[in-house]
This record gives C-alpha cells, structure tokens and sequence, in this order.
C-alpha cells in the first residue's frame, strides 16, 4: 500500500492541531491544521515567518536548544510551550514535539497540540521542584511511565561567569536554563539548586553521560573554561506514598546542595525513602522513640451528656509526652516526619487495652486526618477488636483536623468500615478549619466537636451564639449529634444547654487526670443508658 500525502496529514493529525515545517533557515516553510483557533493566525500568516515570532520569548531558548539538538532521525518533545502574542488569562498553550526527518534538507516537522497554560517559564527553585516532581511520579504510577531524576554538577560554572562578565553570563544562564528544560519531563521539570548545581525529571532513557554531553553542546561550553561536568540518575519507580516521596525528594535534593556528587546520590527512590527515614529517626530522636517504644502515657477527660443531667457519657484519651505540656507540637512534628498513623495505632492499642480492663468504660481516641485515609490503620483497628471483641461498641474516634483529610471518600469508607465495628466517629474542632463544612457535608459522623474559641464567646451571645444554634439545627437535621469543648464554669454550660448542645466538655467537669474519674462539675449522675436518635446508615446504636 502506498502512502499518499493526504494519508501521511491524516496520521498526524490524529494527534495534533496544528502542523508546521521549519526550514533550515529557521522560518515557517508550511503550516496546515487549526492555526487561527489555537494561535489567533491564519495558515497563510505563519508561513514565511521566523519560528521565533510563533513561540513566546520566555520559551523560545528551551524551543531552541530541543530544535538544536535534533539529529537526522531524531524526535524532541513533548513539551509544553507558551504561544506568542498571548497572555494573562488568555494566554495560549501547545504540547509540541518536532521530528527531523531524513533527506529532507534540514527541515523539522513539528506538531501543535492544545494544553493548558503553562505556570513556570523557567527553572524551579528546589521548593516548587519537590513540589512538581512528587506530582508527576503520582502521575506516572498510574500511567506506568517510567521517570528518572537526573542531578547535574558543572563544576567551574561559577568562575566561568566571572570570566565572561555580566552579559555574556546572563546569555549562558538562559542558554542553560533552555537547555535543561527542553530535556525535561514536558519542558518543565528542571531546576536550579545552586550556581553550579542542577536537577531535572526525564523519561528514562539514554544515559546521564549522553544527557551531560548533549548540554554542553547545546550551551556551547567551550572545553578550554574548564567546566567540569558530571551527573548521576535516580530512579522514581518505587512503592512509596505521597509523603514518603516527598520527604524522599528533600532528602536527595538537600544532600545534593550541600555535597554535590560526594554526596553519593541515591540510585533509587525506595533506596531515597529508606535513607530519608533513617536521618528521620536521629533528628527526630525522642519522638521516634517513643512512638516505636511506646514511651508516652494516657490521660482521660470526661465527657457529659447534657440531656441527661450532666451525666457521665465517656471519656477522651489523649496523649501526654512525658510532662504535662501541650503534646500539640509533638503531633505535628509527627504528622510533618509520617510518624503519625504508627502513633495513632500505638494509642489505639493501649485505649483498647484500657476499655478490656473495665467494661463500664467508653473512651475517645483522636486520629489524625492523614492516618484515617490509610486502609493500613483501618485493618489494624479490626485486627485489635477482633482479638478484644469486649471493646466492641465502647469505642471512639475523634478525627482531628490537624492535618487536611486529602481524600475525603477514601476517608468515609474507612469510617464506615470502623462504624461498622460498633465505633462510633467524632468530627473534632468543628469550625477551626476551612475544610469543616465538606468534611461535614461528605463524612458519616456520629457526633461534631464544636471548637472551643466558639464556647469561649457563647455566654456572651453575637456571632458565636448564632452559629452554634445554627449548627446544632444543621446537625440535629442530619442525625449528628454536637459537643461544646473548653466548658469551664457553670455560665458556660448554661449557655450551651440554651444552645441545643448534646454534650459538653471542659475543666468545669474535670481536668485530663491519669485514670478515668468521675466528673466534678455540674449535676453528677450515674452512667446514662439513653437510646439515641435515628441515624444515617451505618450508624452505632451502642452508644447512650
């Protein structure tokens, strides 16, 4: 079967808008495709012009260097370039990749695709780096794409710029910086992490010996300046999870910029993670150990039930590091470092432990919003009720929006799951975060913990009043039951009880003590047995 022109247009534009040749005297020789839709130009407009006038200047040094660097045969691309005469909202994007065909006198055929404007013109910084970098991987784990970061040291760089003075650097930068974004994943994965220092995500492919090569051509390093180049690869296949990735990538890049090469980079990504956690450890120190050890201690803070006489309805847990300081800072710093779902388990463990040493006890156990996303914490908490199936039912949990929940269905599965074993779910701190109302509106809860500043303000009516009435109507509506938190004097609990609030908490009811003790304040009776209201699927019918 011979292949006709028209056959040839078609198979290109099965994946391209736009179709332009570029002769060897860098103007547009041909264009056919969707010109004006996707650069504001009629077909006849373009041709004849100097490809440079088709791109924006912030992108024509990396459309340069990937033209530049094509040899006979040879593909560049795709990377994703701002169109000229574009900008702000409307500003014009296009995937492009060029091919240099053989025999065809120089000429490059390139093809347009639209995309979505583009954020950087330039190289990362080593934040915005990690940031893009952890993001692709994501990516390419659900697309198999197999990406390698390539760490790039041209030694000399520095006194090489001092020869050539201020305008010839600035040439050099922006030839390099050309140069290492068109060999990046999408022409936008490079970045600059020092003056001699470099970094870049790739596909893998050639090796980094040919990729250091192919930039010193591009730049046009002449050998005689003594710039000295040399370059390693890690691999970004592995089984890690978004944090770990990301910790992993800080963890490289930071060895990088202090060391260089004498570093030793890591070849691998899970080999990254696996050292990362180990500088972990030892910074961290005290924390880690008393996650892995189990070197904290248990206090319990009582919780009432306002319907029924201020009578017990169950305790809080909550963690104490040692002294009786905030233990606030050391759950961040562990969500920060993911020692958080190994704590929370190791709490949940000992909480269990508490109620199958008294059966008249119900406790709540706080869970970080990062743990309750993993289907790992989940099968730990069965596993434990499976082996004390008497705390079935006596069990709660309180999900704390220290850290943002990233994915709320996974979220409410999990809960589900756990509601399911006979817990029930508080949201805590309703209304100190931004994300309150969604987490409300898309998460199965038993219960709304209302943020303290709120109960703070609530005896002296406003703002605060009307919203906490607002909320318990809203809640009551969904067959949510509301909390008041920081209830610390007999004002406080009025203003509540006038409020609709189910259940209160506070010093005004007692202190976190070492062993669970009855409240103190307000009228003291015995453990309610109070059937609860209807409530959504799922719901706990346990608990009084």
């Amino acid at each position: 079967m011979q292949l006709s022109p028209q056959r040839l247009l078609g198979f290109a534009f099965a994946s391209a808008d736009l179709l332009l040749e570029i002769t060897a005297d860098s103007r547009i020789g041909f264009a056919i495709g969707a010109s004006e839709a996707l650069s504001g130009s009629a077909e006849t407009a373009l041709v004849g012009r100097a490809w440079r006038d088709f791109i924006d200047p912030r992108d024509r040094p990396m459309v340069e260097a990937l033209l530049k660097g094509l040899n006979e045969g040879g593909r560049g691309g795709p990377v994703v370039v701002t169109l000229a005469g574009s900008a702000g909202a409307s500003e014009r994007a296009a995937s492009f990749t060029a091919f240099r065909m053989p025999g065809n006198e120089g000429a490059i055929s390139c093809a347009f695709s639209r995309a979505a404007a583009k954020v950087m013109h330039g190289l990362h910084d080593k934040s915005s780096f990690e940031t893009a970098t952890a993001a692709l991987i994501e990516t390419a784990k659900s697309t198999g794409q197999e990406l390698e970061m390539a760490l790039i040291e041209l030694g000399g760089l520095g006194t090489l710029r001092k020869l050539l003075g201020p305008e010839a650097s600035k040439d050099l930068d922006d030839r390099l910086a050309g140069a290492l974004r068109a060999q990046s994943h999408g022409g936008g994965a490079a970045a600059m992490l020092g003056s001699d220092r470099f970094a870049l995500v790739r596909p893998k492919g050639d090796s980094v010996d040919a990729l250091v090569q192919r930039l010193i051509q591009l730049v046009a390093i002449d050998p005689k300046h003594g710039v000295n180049p040399d370059a390693r690869a890690m691999s970004l296949m592995g089984d890690a999870s978004p944090g770990q990735i990301l910790r992993a990538l800080r963890f490289s890049l930071d060895n990088f910029i202090k060391d260089g090469m004498d570093g030793k980079p890591s070849t691998t990504l899970n080999e990254a993670v696996s050292r990362s956690v180990q500088r972990t450890l030892v910074e961290v120190g005290a924390l880690g150990e008393a996650v892995s050890e189990k070197r904290f201690r248990l206090v319990y803070q009582p919780v009432v039930n306002l319907k029924a006489n201020a009578a017990l309805h169950h305790y809080e847990v909550l963690v104490r590091f040692g002294d009786n300081a905030s233990p606030f800072p050391m759950i961040r710093m562990a969500e920060e470092l993911d020692l958080i779902e190994a704590l929370d388990i190791a709490v949940v463990e000992q909480t269990i432990a508490k109620l199958a040493s008294d059966p008249k006890l119900k406790l709540a156990a706080n869970i970080s919003g990062r743990t309750i996303t993993s289907p790992a914490f989940v099968q730990a908490v069965k596993a434990m009720l499976v082996k004390t199936p008497e705390a079935c039912g006596r069990l709660l949990f309180e999900i704390t929006e220290s850290a943002a929940i990233d994915d709320l269905a996974v979220a409410d599965r999990h809960l589900k799951a756990l509601r399911s074993e006979g817990c029930m779910i508080c949201l805590d701190d309703f209304g100190a975060g931004a994300a309150s109302l969604a987490y409300l509106q898309q998460l199965t809860l038993d219960i709304v913990k209302i943020d303290g500043r709120y109960i703070r303000e609530l005896q002296h009516g406003g703002r605060e009043s009307t919203f906490i009435r607002h909320l318990v109507t809203m809640c009551a509506e969904l067959g949510v039951k509301t909390l008041a938190e920081m209830v610390e004097n007999a004002n406080a609990e009025e203003a509540v009880r006038r409020a609709g609030v189910d259940f209160a908490q506070g010093w005004f009811y007692g202190a976190p003590a070492d062993t669970p003790e009855q409240p103190s304040g307000g009228l003291v009776d015995t453990l309610a047995h109070v059937k609860p209201a209807a409530r959504r699927m799922g719901s706990v019918e346990g608990w009084g």
